[in-house]
């Protein structure tokens, strides 16, 4: 099984859970986050909050089996893609396996 955490624009986060929905990834998690990245726009300035940052962000995150994993990316890449630099970045971690809680079953589908 694979993690994937997305860092997307805001503006995009929409298209991108509506088509992975389309695409039977129903699991994701959300979060508001802000970032320094690589890029750095000219009108750019420090978050009031965090006096780091200059990027507002949404971390998406789900975990999907292996063999779903490049559909997944594919669709995060073609739906949160902009004219502009920095639209943001995909992470990819191994997960060993998940559990559901109510159930106590995994949700790993093969053991390779």
């Amino acid at each position: 099984m694979k993690e994937i955490k997305a860092y997307i624009k805001p503006n995009k986060l929409e298209k991108v859970v509506e088509v992975l929905k389309e695409n039977n990834f129903k699991s994701v998690t959300l979060l508001e986050c802000e970032g320094t990245g690589t890029y750095k726009r000219e009108d750019s300035l420090p978050s009031l909050k965090f006096h780091f940052a200059d990027s507002k962000m949404i971390k998406l995150e789900l975990v999907c089996q292996n063999e779903e994993v490049e559909s997944a990316i594919e669709i995060i890449c073609k739906n949160a893609a902009t004219p502009y630099p920095a639209d943001g970045i995909i992470y990819i971690s191994d997960i060993k396996d998940a559990y559901r809680i109510k159930t106590c079953k995994s949700i790993k589908k093969f053991d390779f």
